[in-house]
């Protein structure tokens, strides 16, 4: 049995396809999981808790104290006990109050209490679904390290599914089997992340920089998290206010502190991933009050920074993956591979600005992966989140760790 061992605390909340919940509760319970379902009020007027009860072989948790002994349902000692909470299906409603801390019953209580990861499967309908409030709280649950379950690229295509629909309870159940497995392949390694712009400061009130937004480093370092490992992610300023936890994270502005820092913490690391987009150029001067429009032209004295990614380069051991970034204009795939090879990469990440949906500002992206052997994958414009993984399984499969834990 696939999940023998494991604790799940199954949510179950006040949607139509809580009757689904049934047969995912049933097949968690096959595969050898301990279940403790959490009800919120809601849901019973879909589904009994005497079902629920039944199948799980506990009795099911919904109010703080039980209506017949006045027994304390303890939401932090269930959030302790638990190794997965699985929400499935999560209403609107629910992914609101999840995102917001809005702790009105004793499955949000749990849910904020929990020391384990969190697997949620939203289910509404289509124009729920995507409307701007629902699709934010989506993104911060995300930026939470929270593990969203929606229908399979299949599904969606076949026209079986609707995007808001939650997905198949064999499928959840399959999910959660790989969720467990994953979580091991990176576990007891770390990796440094860098991400955001650079400011380079010219006065009090002026600098230079970049659009960079910093999303595409943080969903790496979240990606990272999710498959068991130590982040330590140095960031430029960025806006960014959701933040997993379970990721530590150094502040700094110039790149010559993301420098300093980076040199500092990567011979301690596993690998690192240099998403940040850092200043080529720095002020040779900077003045310590405001420069006065006193002319029609000002000259700035520009000297190179320091290639952060270059001197990790220079002291990488064998036994360390070292990942860079690349966002050119034209001739990509050459000035790309001409990095690698200066910069003693394991492999490059390419961003081109000409691909609609590419690049800073926005949530998607489209990269091409391009390895020591000048081996280029192409990849399709995805969420920032999909662009992860497909990052880190190509960190895995530099460090040869994809077969070792195969289902």
């Amino acid at each position: 049995m696939r999940l023998s061992g494991k604790h799940i605390v199954l949510g179950i909340t006040g949607s139509i396809a809580a009757y689904k919940a049934a047969i995912l509760l049933r097949g968690l319970v096959k595969e050898g999981a301990e279940v403790q379902v959490v009800m919120t009020p809601a849901a019973k007027e879909f589904i009994t808790p005497l079902t629920m009860s039944a199948l799980s072989g506990r009795p099911v948790a919904s109010e703080f104290f039980s209506a017949n002994d006045g027994t304390w349902h303890s939401h932090v000692d269930m959030g302790q006990w638990a190794d997965l909470v699985l929400i499935a299906p999560a209403t609107t409603a629910t992914l609101g109050k999840m995102a917001r801390g809005i702790a009105d019953n004793l499955l949000i209580t749990t849910y904020l209490s929990a020391k384990c990861p969190v697997m949620i499967a939203p289910a509404m309908d289509l124009d729920m679904f995507r409307h701007p409030a629902n699709l934010a709280n989506l993104e911060i649950l995300r930026s939470y390290g929270n593990v969203i379950i929606e229908p399979g690229e299949g599904a969606l295509a076949s026209g079986l599914y609707g995007k808001g629909r939650m997905e198949e309870p064999e499928t959840i159940v399959e999910e959660v089997i790989k969720f467990f497995n994953q979580k091991k392949k990176l576990l007891n390694k770390h990796f440094l992340i860098t991400a955001g712009p650079t400011h380079e400061r010219i006065d009090p009130v002026r600098f230079i920089g970049n659009y960079s937004s910093g999303k595409m480093g943080y969903a790496i370092a979240n990606e990272l998290v999710f498959c068991g490992a130590k982040v330590t992610l140095i960031s430029g300023p960025v806006q960014i206010k959701n933040i997993n936890p379970e990721i530590e994270i150094i502040k700094v502005e110039s790149a010559d502190q993301m420098h300093e820092q980076c040199l500092r913490i990567f011979p301690e690391v596993d690998g690192a991933v240099m998403c940040a987009a850092v200043a080529d150029f720095t002020p040779e001067s900077y003045s310590d009050i405001k420069i006065k429009r006193v002319k029609d032209d000002l000259v700035i004295q520009l000297k190179p920074t320091r290639d952060i990614a270059g001197d990790l380069g220079k002291i990488k051991t064998n036994e360390q993956i070292l990942v860079g970034f690349a966002l050119e204009t034209n001739d990509e795939l050459t000035n790309a591979y001409s990095k690698l090879k200066r910069k003693n990469l394991n492999f490059i990440v390419l961003n081109s600005m000409q691909d609609a949906g590419a690049g800073f500002g926005v949530d998607t992206n489209k990269i091409t992966i391009i390895d020591k052997d000048n081996n280029q994958t192409f990849f399709e414009l995805k969420s920032k989140t999909e662009v992860a993984k497909d990052i880190v399984t190509q960190i895995m499969s530099e460090m040869n760790l994809n077969e070792r834990f195969q289902d």
